[in-house]
């Protein structure tokens, strides 16, 4: 199973580890589309703040990101499951998980980026500031940008079991599942279900919800009809849309907002 995830707009503190090693990074066929990315972003923050803040779309408060993405080859590098945080990492807790629940984690969970494509949460990243909905001036829109690497470099990852697509809009544009990956893939929404509308923050609590349920418990379905059994099993009411050959989707119906 590869679980596809969207990063957090705020992120944890770098620390004081060794710096990133680009080249220790999981999916490698996207190691130059990573290089291209961290040399605008870094030459754009170093350069004009205002036009860096601008092209990022920082606030006033959110000035001292700029100088943060200025670092991003020195400052220290910290495993990605640290380094996001927010309303859907808080609720995967991805820390207290055991040590077998940790290594499907370690397999199975892939978080897209602005800034590197997408990695595994064992990688070991600096904090930085880039969101998929950025357009470079030099590489152009992001979401864009990353979907012909993408398409070459995630079909493998995939390998030939279970995708769950978690990632929110602007994630999922740098890659779409196609073909026979996409018959295997399932996009998981979650609504209220008295108004049957999604509200942000307890889609992303129980979007982590439920991933955790599935690392702690070594779920392991192969299909989206097994993932749809798996759900029930574990207490979500689930509405299925099966369409042969194509992405599923998955209505996962919440009643308390929490």
């Amino acid at each position: 199973m590869l679980v596809l995830l969207p990063p957090s707009e705020g992120k944890a503190a770098s620390g004081r580890g060794a710096p990133l090693k680009p080249e220790a990074l999981s999916l490698q066929g996207l190691a130059d589309a990573r290089e291209a990315v961290l040399t605008e972003l870094v030459e754009l923050c170093a350069g004009d703040e205002e036009k860096a803040r601008e092209v990022l779309g920082l606030s006033e408060g959110l000035r001292g990101e700029v100088a943060k993405n200025v670092e991003l080859r020195t400052a220290g590098a910290r495993p990605a499951g640290e380094i996001y945080t927010g309303v859907l990492y808080d609720a995967l807790d991805l820390a207290s998980l055991d040590s077998a629940a940790k290594r499907r984690a370690a397999r199975s969970l892939l978080v897209f980026s602005g800034l590197w494509g997408a990695v595994r949460v064992t990688d070991r990243i600096p904090s930085y500031r880039c969101s998929m909905g950025v357009k470079l001036p030099g590489l152009g829109a992001l979401g864009a940008y990353w979907r012909t690497p993408m398409a070459a470099v995630l079909p493998e990852a995939a390998g030939d079991g279970l995708v769950l697509d978690l990632r929110s809009a602007a994630y999922a544009a740098a890659w779409k599942p196609k073909g026979e990956v996409a018959a295997r893939t399932a996009s998981v929404r979650v609504l209220h279900a008295p108004t049957r509308k999604v509200v942000s923050h307890f889609n992303k609590a129980t979007k982590g919800r439920i991933v955790r349920s599935l690392l702690t418990t070594g779920s392991a379905p192969e299909n989206p009809a097994e993932l749809v059994v798996a759900l029930r099993d574990l207490g979500y009411t689930v509405e299925e849309k099966a369409r042969a050959g194509a992405a599923w989707t998955l209505d996962v119906l919440v009643e308390e907002v929490h």
